[in-house]
């Protein structure tokens, strides 16, 4: 063909061609999302995904409790609704709570231990009831609820690590969509999947999916025993407030449960091969992106590094601090390797700090995690920063300190990518030994630098995936048919107990009656013979 004539074609075929490419779009109209956040560092997950449904054009409301520290009353991507109550995961109580364990971790004795045990569930158990207190007050509350029906929301988007926004969602009667990876029982996986404990470790645990006959033992022993002190601890409080607010005949699970679909903040980089469910949609790594050019002066600093490179150390939000003594062997530490440190932290400065380590309040580990002159990353474990670092291929010097942060570190020992501190008992001499050794040991890195391949070979990017899914929700309004009947299922029923107990009755009673009938021939037989003898 000509050019003139290849151009005729396309003003012809050009019109039809967009038009069936438009009918193969889904669309989706401006959606109204109801978000009931958990604050901390859960909103900042949260917040990537208000942002990103806001930019695709969705009107979002976010409900906000009083003593909300990250979730703004104002905010260009949502419309704020302000509670009068606290909701008891404000940041100045686990900054507290925090600074309390890292001393208790310190003593590094068995009585520590239970006594971080104990301060532990006090405090889970305070929060349980501020937020109780706010869930009644919410309810309790006409005209706000009134507003809320009245707006007509077409799916709200929660987090149920705190139960007031499942039990908000069932009560207005919307699909409900997680942001998740832990509920106020434990992991996701372990509500809704099924979770074999010959090679599922336990949330918390540092075990891996390898286990021995004892750690197997150590596993179910400690899966039962949180499961009985959580049914008479927490259970009947969350039972009370659905039995309450939505009916008689409900309970938590079965609310917790009923979700439309659960948005899980992991991937199988990340976790260990297990058993899922059809709506459990996967998006670890969601929030991470390419780095961004440095603050001039913090390029100058990380370039002045040379063929050495950088060491960046955060502990996250919740671990501003540390003890005097922990930090200044860190600090020592720090003060003899050739690299050039970047330590965020807001604590005192300790007097044995080297000329080689810059201290920061706030750093952008995320720009900085990206840059090629970063050599190892220090972290307290927790799941963000570790998915960072997987993307951007850093491996880790990990403190693994409380809630997931063992357990998420095991995970990256397990596949030669970080090596453990012990918090307990670390100084000066054992944490340089530490960092020396992910530093120069090549195989931390090189094991790294698969996962970030890994993670990033997908057809769809995590946060891409997840807001299709939160529009398919909107689409179809909801999505029953990825729901399994399994939470619906009395517990003897789901583990077939009912079933099993029938067929060993039944087999029993077969085994009964042949035994009968072989007693009673036998009998006849003897008699038989008995009586032949007396004639």
């Amino acid at each position: 063909m000509t050019g003139t004539e290849n151009g005729q074609v396309f003003l012809v075929l050009g019109p039809i061609m967009l038009t069936l490419l438009l009918t193969t779009v889904p669309v989706v109209r401006s959606g109204k999302v109801l978000v009931f956040p958990v604050g901390g560092s859960h909103w900042v997950n949260m917040n990537i995904l208000v942002e990103a449904l806001h930019a695709k054009g969705h009107n979002v409301t976010a409900i906000r409790m009083a003593d909300s520290l990250y979730i703004k009353e104002f905010s260009p991507h949502y419309t704020s609704i302000n509670l009068k109550t606290e909701g008891g995961f404000s940041e100045e109580l686990l900054e507290t709570y925090a600074s309390r364990v890292l001393g208790i971790i310190r003593e590094d004795s068995i009585w520590a231990r239970l006594k971080l045990e104990m301060i532990m569930w006090k405090g889970y158990l305070g929060m349980l009831e501020v937020e109780s207190k706010m869930i009644i007050t919410m309810f309790e509350d006409q005209q706000l609820m009134q507003t809320l029906k009245d707006a007509k929301y077409d799916l709200i988007l929660t987090d149920p690590a705190m139960f007031g926004g499942v039990l908000l969602g069932h009560y207005l009667k919307l699909p409900i969509v997680y942001n998740v990876r832990w509920t106020v029982y434990s992991e996701a996986h372990f509500v809704i999947a099924p979770s074999p404990l010959s090679y599922v470790p336990v949330s918390m645990l540092e075990l891996s999916d390898r286990m021995s006959f004892l750690e197997r033992v150590k596993n179910v022993v400690l899966y039962i025993i949180p499961e009985i002190q959580l049914a008479i601890m927490i259970t009947p409080t969350y039972d009370a407030l659905c039995e309450r607010f939505i009916g008689p005949g409900t309970s938590y699970f079965s609310l917790v449960q009923g979700a439309d679909l659960w948005l899980h903040r992991a991937d199988f980089v990340f976790e260990f091969p297990r058993p899922t469910m059809p709506n459990i949609v996967y998006m670890g790594g969601f929030h991470c992106k390419p780095s961004k050019p440095l603050p001039q002066d913090l390029e100058d600093f990380v370039q002045s590094s040379g063929e050495h490179g950088v060491v960046i150390m955060s502990l996250g939000t919740l671990f501003g601090q540390l003890p005097v003594d922990v930090a200044e062997a860190i600090a020592e530490a720090f003060a003899e390797l050739p690299q050039k440190i970047i330590w965020s932290y807001k604590g005192k400065r300790p007097s044995a700090l080297g000329n080689n380590t810059l201290m920061m309040d706030w750093m952008p580990q995320n720009d900085l995690l990206g840059h090629p002159k970063t050599r190892a990353f220090v972290a307290h474990g927790g799941t963000n920063g570790i998915q960072e670092a997987i993307y951007h291929g850093v491996p880790l010097i990990g403190f693994g300190l409380i809630f997931d942060q063992p357990s998420n570190l095991i995970k990256m020992r397990v596949k030669g990518v970080a090596k453990n501190v012990d918090f307990a008992t670390v100084d000066k001499d054992s944490f340089l030994k530490t960092v020396k050794e992910v530093l120069y040991e090549p195989s931390y890195r090189e094991n790294m630098q698969r996962l970030s391949r890994l993670h990033k070979d997908v057809p769809v990017k995590p946060l891409d995936n997840a807001i299709f899914w939160i529009e398919f929700v909107m689409r179809h309004k909801g999505a029953a048919h990825l729901q399994t009947e399994s939470h619906k299922m009395p517990w003897y029923s789901y583990h077939s107990v009912d079933v099993i107990l029938f067929l060993l009755s039944a087999v029993s009673l077969i085994i009964l009656i042949v035994y009968m009938v072989i007693k009673y021939f036998c009998c006849r037989i003897c008699m038989r013979k008995t009586k032949n003898k007396l004639q």
